[in-house]
């Protein structure tokens, strides 16, 4: 047992909470993290017991396009800085792991720097993978290399070089012994060599006790990469993608599949989410925004460690804006949300949540064992050491009952709620109220809670606008289109955009030929979808059928077909596409990895 088994999340991306410029100038440091402190207080408030930060280091732009690891970016401040927040957070009681973006490296590190300039006479060739002085990049360097995600900004360090190796082992223990942080966690770890990853493993049992490496997972098997000799934890993106979507969809059954799912896998302590820097906020993916509480209840009780993204506490929305992320970082000033904890009810019942997670062990350690299931309705018990705490969910508008088996306990009391119940004949009789759950524990074996009212007005949103901000909203984002792709509009465009009341969508058209990768484009009006057609290659002899993306849909609702042609479509933005480039694309088949992948194009 280590504090990570019993921690909260809180998760911060830097960079953008603290309004920092988008590209680094490499100037003197601004002192920007400096204005997170007050968060702290807020951190431990809503019942969170460590924070994820990052990414902090030295970069070019958004932050994992790292240019020194050992400087944190002069957008933030200086090491003395980090140095101080990291001592706070402790004093609060409060654990923090930083991003370790191991897998590349930006074209300003000095690593990369020195084979520009010496090029086969550097010593740092094989730093990175498949350096090839017979190619060439959009740059002009003079040679090509491997990237991330399509990106030649993101540079492919050679895991498997013991001296790339050692470099990152010794930038671990200098984040220990100058910053004390307590862990890390991995960018792109489904990408990362297993080798590295057990050497990573090595060295963080010997920088800390209990130093936790959690990874950026997708899909797949997540005990490859959760083990013994490798990562502690990995993002469970699996279950992410089943809390909304099983809301949306009045499906409980989706959620009760994947927790067996995952339970399949062994005993896997994941990293549990609901939103994060890449991803669009719950507040804005959940259709019915009252299903924010038992979305909520379920991510502090089923098996996993909780995470809250910055700000969604408050129930703000973000949404991904054509190909940027900007509206998932946004800039937030503290003091606009006080007393968020007593007054908005997004961040009461989440406070209440935490609080009721730190004083339930079973809700860290106990097994799980399915009790209701319906579409609508769902009850699930967590048991440890002959306690055995019970939790109920509805999905539906109206109140449902629920017969259920008890614990060895006499009475029974909702945590969120108040309420108390008898146990019958080794049962509890209980009634969830709609869009709701509860937290049911043994009556005496808890504090008492103040009840939560989760069937408040939610707070308004940008989903609020009226249906002419809205179309207004269409117009300008069309005519931004327009003038981005120097296209002229067709007369029919031209038509529609005279008139006051029309919503005008443009289409960039994106076509990717299997014989020659070349690009065109062109644009047109349509009603309600904008959609790009990749005539996407195969590296085998048959040509793929052609596919039509729809980028008015989430990437989470496209066909494994559309995100392939997707990704290729942003490849194809950002230089040639490689036959090898496509075949990396169609050998992936996993939807989870592919979403993510398309959601990676910042």
């Amino acid at each position: 047992m280590s504090w990570y088994n019993e921690a909260v999340f809180y998760h911060i991306y830097p960079l953008g909470l603290t309004g920092a410029p988008k590209q680094n100038e490499y100037e003197e440091p601004v002192h920007r993290l400096n204005t997170l402190l007050p968060w702290i207080d807020h951190i431990k408030e809503i019942g969170c017991t460590a924070l994820y930060i990052g990414p902090l280091f030295e970069s070019v732009g958004h932050g994992y396009e790292t240019t020194d690891y050992r400087k944190l970016d002069s957008r933030l401040g200086d090491n003395e800085d980090l140095k101080n927040f990291v001592a706070v957070c402790h004093e609060k009681g409060i654990k923090v792991i930083l991003d370790g973006v191991f897998n590349h490296t930006g074209r300003d590190f000095f690593a990369f720097k020195d084979i520009q300039e010496k090029r086969q006479n550097s010593p740092y060739v094989n730093w990175y993978c498949n350096v090839n002085f017979s190619g060439n990049t959009e740059y002009n360097d003079g040679f090509s290399y491997e990237n991330w995600g399509g990106y030649n900004l993101l540079v492919k360090l050679n895991q498997r070089n013991p001296d790339v190796q050692n470099y990152i082992c010794d930038v671990i223990r200098f984040w220990v012994s100058e910053f004390d942080v307590d862990g890390i966690r991995l960018d792109a770890a489904d990408v990362l060599d297993f080798d590295f990853m057990k050497q990573l493993r090595r060295t963080a049992e010997e920088v800390k006790p209990d130093f936790w490496l959690m990874g950026e997972v997708i899909h797949g098997d997540y005990s490859r990469w959760v083990n013994g000799s490798t990562l502690h934890s990995v993002t469970n993106y699996a279950l992410h993608k089943a809390l909304y979507s099983g809301h949306n969809d009045h499906n409980y059954f989706e959620i009760a599949h994947t927790v067996k799912y995952l339970q399949n896998m062994g005993d896997l302590d994941l990293y549990n989410f609901v939103d994060n820097h890449d991803v669009e906020r719950i507040y804005t993916k959940i259709s019915n925004k009252a299903h924010f509480a038992p979305v909520h209840v379920l991510l502090y009780t089923l098996p996993g460690v909780p995470s809250i993204y910055y700000g969604s506490e408050f129930g703000i929305e973000g949404r991904k804006e054509r190909t940027s992320d900007d509206s998932l970082r946004p800039a937030l000033n503290l003091a606009d949300y006080a007393d968020a904890v007593e007054k908005n009810p997004c961040t009461a019942l989440v406070a209440a949540l935490g609080k009721v997670r730190q004083n339930t062990p079973a809700l860290n350690y106990g097994s799980y064992a399915e009790l209701m299931l319906t579409n609508r309705q769902y009850a699930f018990a967590r048991d440890l050491d002959g306690v055995r705490v019970i939790v109920t969910v509805n999905n539906d508008d109206n109140a449902a009952s629920m017969d259920l088996t008890a614990g060895n306990a006499a009475e029974y009391v909702g945590t969120l709620t108040g309420e108390k119940v008898s146990v019958e004949n080794g049962r509890i009789h209980v009634t969830v109220a709609g869009n709701s759950g509860n937290i049911w524990v043994p009556a005496g074996d808890m504090p008492e809670y103040k009840p939560v009212e989760m069937n408040a007005k939610m707070p308004e949103t940008a989903d609020k606008a009226s249906e002419a901000d809205k179309a207004d909203q269409a117009k300008e984002e069309a005519a931004a289109t327009v003038a981005e792709q120097n296209v002229a509009p067709s007369s029919q465009t031209q038509e529609n955009t005279a008139k006051a009341d029309s919503i005008i969508e443009t289409v960039a058209t994106t076509t990717v030929n299997s014989s020659d990768t070349t690009v065109s484009s062109s644009e047109k009006a349509v009603d309600d979808t904008a959609a790009n057609t990749v005539a996407a290659a195969d590296t085998s002899a048959s040509e793929k059928a052609e596919v039509t993306v729809d980028w008015s849909k989430s990437p989470d609702d496209m066909t494994v077909e559309e995100l392939q042609a997707g990704i290729l479509a942003k490849m194809a933005n950002n230089g040639p596409v490689t036959d090898q480039m496509k075949k990396t694309v169609y050998d992936n088949i996993w939807h989870d990895s592919l979403v993510n992948w398309l959601k990676s194009f910042r």
